[in-house]
């Protein structure tokens, strides 16, 4: 299995109504140690901070041709902590609940996660958000970008406000 890394952020302006983006990043080297990387970002009017940290992810983890083996590094307590601290389980064990007996929000996300990861071993880790770690900030950048490309634009993009 060709071993993977993946940097993935979101940002929103404005939560819930504002524009709001996504970065991410690929890198992996191959045989002859050479680093490869490829970037997403895209924005989206109305979303969440929320939505966007998943969709970076998702995106980074859609774009692998092949089952790889991952470690994911985000800044979203909610996107890392859902798989470490088993919350997902939990939400699908008790047919996308929470422990309140609440509708998980941004399940569409969570299925389309889960969906993504399945051929793949990934590892989620945890970054302090600004706080010079480069490939977080780039992600960043990139997410903050797509947002504020956002702003103004009158129609929504694909992915309307779902949570």
């Amino acid at each position: 299995m060709t071993h993977v890394t993946i940097y993935s952020d979101g940002a929103a302006r404005g939560n819930p109504d504002g524009p709001g983006g996504y970065g991410a990043i690929i890198q992996f080297v191959d045989s002859k140690g050479q680093l490869h990387e490829k970037e997403f970002s895209e924005g989206f009017n109305p979303t969440t901070n929320n939505r966007m940290e998943l969709l970076g992810a998702i995106t980074a983890l859609e774009g692998l041709s092949r089952p790889c083996e991952v470690d994911l590094y985000s800044d979203s307590s909610y996107v890392i902590n859902a798989f470490s601290k088993g919350w997902i389980d939990s939400w699908q064990a008790h047919g996308w609940k929470t422990a309140s007996k609440q509708p998980v929000k941004n399940r569409d996300l969570w299925e389309r996660f889960l969906k993504a990861m399945a051929p793949h071993n990934v590892h989620f880790h945890w970054v302090k958000g600004h706080n010079g770690q480069p490939e977080n900030e780039r992600c960043d950048t990139l997410a903050t970008t797509a947002a504020d490309a956002m702003k103004g634009k009158k129609k929504p993009n694909t992915d309307p406000l779902n949570s």
